[in-house]
């Protein structure tokens, strides 16, 4: 078979994962459907059968209260930074930083209050913007476009200020710029996504702050300071940083006080909070609660409020601030306006109070029921029963108000009484706005079961078709019919059908059917095609019974199993590396079982001697495979130190490990971390170079080992210098900043650079061989099989193997130092060093030059995490090539064939390399820092830095997805002399190691065929689980804090997984290619 179609077979199947995650996602995943409809002044909700609610003269809906606002929002402002607390004697850094908030509460408390401001998840800043100017629920899959930002179609707070001749100023995120394009009368924005930069965009705001404030010539300021923020994202709170931050908002708040007239509100709020790393973007406590403070020098309450403040939902400012503005409530509002700024301070009565509060409550009520009407007749997905209760509700409150306002005319009442009654009934309509937003965060959490289904059955046919190809292996038909051709059939057919019947509108069905069912005819058509292969169809029943009850299969069981319940998704971490140390340990058990491992046994009692007898396999391999048992053990329990933490364990430490050098406080420690790193950075460097000597790859003078030579060291080199300036840059003097910040621009810059150079050497000429001609002028011609070069491809094949041995026979008469003259003197012509291990050469490079990349995106802390997991994934594979080389002979066919259990222990090494990296499948976890590394200055796309994030979050698919080859190879590399009878004596046959997939390259291509289907199995399987998981579960407690983001890291980690399995196959075949190229050239070399 040629090696194209196993390519071309590999992508068709990944396609086809490709597609059943993307139809799972558009029916798991959906987005809530965005009104286009828009409140207006003239347009004053209606409540149907009992008439317009009556519009104050002259007024907009309610009577405006204040003439000009000031909006200061102060990205991840928690809670807990604004509150004061007087008791502590040693605060915590961000504590007590905004003495200026707690002056004006109690020493003006009716004109300024504190309270605690609740976020809806997920907790970003696009979301929160979202929902603090449209009052609307963002569902969970918003959270993708934090960093794209889509302009806001639905009505939205920005709008009806713009619509109402309002002049608007904005200054700070630019993440405003792609929400509201063109919307504002003067902007400043700043670019958002640079975390590390503490300074740029809250300087820019302060150049322009104060200004815009004094010119007069705006009618509301909004400026959105992200110092907090990102001093939380690259700090943490408990930093020093914070407080110069948060001293430096006091400051503003102070000043701006300072110079507000009394027609001005002033706001201060924060989009949301924070974790105790600095993190967002969950649901915890700490994330969702931030802080809104309002002041203003006119009274902004009608008397003093109690002590402690009510929270208050975010979207409660959307209608809150809209009529106290004198502006419409934005269409798709669900807030409900904050009733202690409505009881104005009347002169004539506390009744006009109540009144003014009556009036605005019944406003937004109104409001809220005209946008449930409007979205049930546009979605249909509100339960039809909540909204009868919920109309029925609205329409028996609107009764008893207007009953109200004209039992006020008649004098009904005492004005105690009156306001009595005008108070309770508030109380009711407060409580029909909160049972109208909860049925619609419930109803809003809405799926499409029919696709869903879909995707289910695409993925789980795709994982049978991967089973059926991996494990038929060698009697499965190869060809390019088989593979190719039937499948291609089918979707051409089905396509072609489908599109006729949508052209001749027989078929209403949309795109995405469409592909779905395409898709599933190309499936169809392989099980069709491989159902008429008989023998194929013989071995499989033979093996499938034998398979299920095997230790593999039943810790993939497990495995999978696991990802159903959300205490074992969270504790993953440590399941995975259990399961590794339980497959192998069984692995070798049953290694013993079938005989391969004899223990020692004793003579019986009495006998005449009493000794030990051991078997060969067992005193070469049992105390070896002992030993590295030992060292995996070792590996697992060293790499748990640099684990991260979920905010479902709260008992839960992250590692120290985590924290960039910056943030260690001691210098002793600092340079002894950093010495630590090197050591580190060193040891693996080192052991790259002695693997590559030690196999004789490292003789030649060709440039990739001339690049290995020299550029690994540099590479190493620049890391470190990295790591140096960004540890200490916010130390360095003020002259030499610039140069500092260039220099941390151009090292990383360097290792990309290099990298790439390194990589482009590999593909060029990945051979690294070295030749030396034999001092022997009489020595044999290396070509003995044929008398000239060979005249075809088969007689090629055939000469190779002949070649290779005739240099070992060569090299091992030398050794002996002229012990067999007769066999020094046929020695051949050539002599080849690392040849046997050309094919792992190159891919222990390319792995080398990925894993330095990778480490520069994580945290230099991180270094020995990946040394302890580099050093396991090699004792993994020599487990592996023992077990192998004891169950089948260097020449046996199975040798082509990678067990189960070696792809399954692989996959679960890769997983644990994950969480061992201080990674979590939660967006708080995700590692935004690593966008920057080489980019100080930010992006000018999105795709620069989000290859960078998912560089640094899948290090371990990439590296182990890439490396999977490596099971296929390593085998053969540790092949062990054998035993070949000459005449009358055995002789000791050398090993052809990684030549013997030159003896057959049909079974080669079988072999990676077989390996990137099991890998991809493997993968798969685990994906389905999740999916199912997912759908099943998709009403429990946990499916948006844990099913659904391990469902889309999983999706993720599998696409990145199954392009570096390619990238590995396809840089495999180049190598063996280049091989078959030296070999053409060593022969006609020969002949002339």
């Amino acid at each position: 078979m040629r090696r194209g179609h196993v390519l071309l077979f590999l992508a068709w199947v990944s396609i086809l994962f490709y597609s059943g995650i993307w139809i799972f996602m558009s029916g798991f995943l959906l987005m809530r459907i965005e009104l286009n409809n828009q409140s207006s002044c003239a347009d004053l909700p209606s409540s149907g059968p009992q008439g317009p609610l009556q519009q104050h003269p002259g007024t907009c809906w309610l009577p405006r209260r204040f003439q000009k606002a000031v909006i200061i929002i102060i990205d991840a402002l928690k809670y807990d930074f604004a509150k004061y607390e007087p008791g502590i004697t040693n605060p915590k850094p961000y504590q007590n930083k905004l003495p200026v908030i707690h002056q004006l509460s109690t020493s003006q408390p009716r004109h300024a209050r504190l309270y605690p401001f609740r976020a809806d998840p997920p907790t970003t800043t696009m979301q929160r913007i979202k929902g603090m100017t449209t009052g609307s629920l963002p569902t969970f899959v918003d959270v993708g476009s934090n960093f794209a930002s889509y302009a806001i179609q639905e009505d939205n707070l920005i709008h009806q200020l713009v619509e109402n001749g309002r002049r608007v100023v904005f200054m700070g995120d630019d993440t405003w710029d792609g929400l509201f394009p063109k919307k504002f009368f003067k902007s400043y924005f700043f670019p958002s996504f640079n975390v590390k930069d503490l300074h740029t965009v809250d300087n820019g705001i302060l150049q322009h702050l104060y200004p815009t404030r004094d010119s007069g010539d705006w009618d509301v300021i909004i400026a959105h300071f992200l110092g907090v923020d990102h001093c939380g994202h690259k700090h943490g709170p408990d930093h020093p940083e914070t407080a110069n931050k948060l001293a430096q908002m006091n400051q503003v708040i102070s000043s701006l006080v300072e110079h507000l007239d009394e027609e001005t509100l002033l706001l201060v709020a924060g989009d949301h909070g924070m974790t105790d790393t600095g993190d967002h973007g969950g649901d915890s406590e700490k994330e969702v609660m931030a802080a809104l403070f309002l002041y203003s020098k006119s009274p902004l309450f009608s008397h003093e409020l109690s002590k402690e403040a009510e929270t208050v939902p975010q979207v409660n400012l959307v209608p809150t601030l809209s009529l106290l503005l004198g502006l419409p409530i934005p269409y798709s509002n669900l807030g409900a306006v904050m009733p202690d700024l409505f009881s104005w301070p009347k002169k004539e009565s506390s009744v006009s109070a109540a009144l003014t509060l009556a009036s605005a409550v019944h406003i937004n009520a109104l409001q809220v029921g005209r946008f449930l009407h409007s979205y049930s007749l546009a979605a249909g997905d509100l339960p039809s029963d909540k909204l009868r209760d919920l109309k029925s509700l609205l329409s028996s409150l609107m009764s008893e108000y207007e009953q109200l306002i004209s039992e006020r005319s008649r004098g009904s009442w005492t004005e105690s009484e009156y306001e009595n009654r005008l108070r309770q009934h508030v109380l009711r309509v407060q409580r029909y706005l909160v049972q109208a937003r909860a049925v619609c965060m419930e109803s809003w959490a809405r799926f499409h079961p029919l696709r869903m289904l879909a995707g289910c059955a695409i993925l789980a046919a795709t994982c049978l078709l991967c089973y059926l190809a991996a494990e038929t292996g060698m009697a499965l038909d190869l060809s390019c019919k088989f593979l190719l051709t039937y499948p291609l059939f089918g979707v051409v057919g089905a396509g072609a059908l489908l599109a006729f019947g949508k052209w001749l509108s027989l078929i209403e069905w949309d795109c995405l059917s469409l592909w779905a069912l395409v898709i599933a005819a190309s499936q169809l058509t392989f099980f069709y095609s491989f159902r008429k292969q008989m023998q194929v169809r013989v071995r499989l029943r033979f093996r499938q019974l034998s398979l299920l009850f095997s230790g593999p299969c039943l810790i993939l069981i497990f495995r999978c199993g696991s990802l159903f319940s959300d205490s074992f998704v969270v504790a993953e971490g440590h399941v995975a590396p259990f399961l590794l140390m339980s497959l192998l340990v069984l692995t070798i058990y049953k290694l013993h079982w079938d005989g391969r491992l004899t223990l020692p046994t004793l003579s019986p009692l009495g006998g005449d001697t009493t000794k030990l007898t051991l078997s060969t396999g067992y005193r070469k391999d049992g105390p070896i495979l002992l030993a590295l048992l030992g060292a995996l053990t070792l590996c697992v329990r060293l790499s748990g130190i640099f684990h991260n933490c979920r905010e479902e364990t709260p008992d839960c430490h992250p590692s120290l490990f985590l924290a960039p050098l910056s943030n260690v406080k001691d210098p002793q420690l600092k340079n002894i971390s950093y010495l630590g790193c090197i050591v580190c950075l060193v040891a693996i460097v080192y052991m790259v170079r002695k693997w590559l000597q030690h196999y004789g790859n490292l003789n030649s003078s060709s440039a990739l080992v001339l690049y290995v030579r020299w550029g690994f060291p540099l590479i190493a080199l620049a890391i470190t210098c990295h790591w140096a300036l960004s540890a200490g840059a916010e130390d360095s003097l003020a002259r030499l900043r610039d140069l500092i910040q260039l220099a941390l621009v151009a090292c990383p810059r360097a290792v990309y650079g290099l990298a790439a150079l390194g990589l482009v050497f590999l593909l060029w000429n990945p051979v690294t061989v070295f030749m030396k001609s034999s001092r022997d002028s009489d020595a044999d011609n290396t070509v003995t099989t044929y008398s000239g070069a060979p005249g075809s491809q088969a007689e090629l094949l055939h000469v190779i193997p002949q070649i290779y041995r005739k240099m070992q026979r060569t090299m091992k008469s030398r050794l002996r130092h002229g012990t067999d003259e007769e066999e020094e003197n046929k020695g051949a012509a050539i002599e080849a060093y690392g040849l046997s291990s050309v094919y792992s050469a190159a891919m222990i490079v390319t792995l080398s030059l990925l894993t330095m990349v990778l480490l520069l995106l994580h945290s230099e802390r991180i270094t020995p995490a990946f040394l302890i997991l580099l050093v396991e994934a090699f004792v993994i594979l020599h487990i592996h090539s023992h077990v192998q080389n004891l169950y089948y002979a260097p020449d046996s066919s199975d040798q082509f064939s990678v067990p189960w259990y070696a792809v399954i222990s692989w996959a679960l090494a890769g997983t644990q390399w994950f969480y061992s990296t201080g990674h979590q499948p939660v967006f708080p976890a995700i590692h935004w820092n690593s966008a920057f590394v080489g980019f100080q200055e930010g992006h000018e796309n999105n795709i620069t830095p989000a290859v960078l994030v998912a560089a640094n979050t899948f290090s371990a698919h990439i590296l182990f997805s890439a490396g999977s080859s490596l099971l296929l190879l390593w085998p053969f590399l540790c092949e062990t002399p054998g035993k070949k009878k000459k005449g009358k004596k055995e002789a000791e046959e050398m090993p052809l190691m990684e030549m013997r997939l030159r003896e057959n390259p049909d079974k080669f291509a079988g072999a990676l065929l077989q390996l990137g289907t099991k890998y991809l199995f493997i993968q798969g399987v685990q994906l389905l689980s999740c999916v199912c998981a997912a759908m099943i579960l998709r009403r429990h407690l946990m499916v948006w804090k844990v099913f659904a983001p391990k469902f889309l890291f999983e999706a993720a980690g599998f696409t990145v997984s199954s392009v570096f399995l390619f990238l590995g196959i396809v840089l495999l075949l180049r190598v063996d290619s280049a091989v078959k190229s030296w070999f053409k050239s060593l022969i006609l070399q020969q002949q002339r």
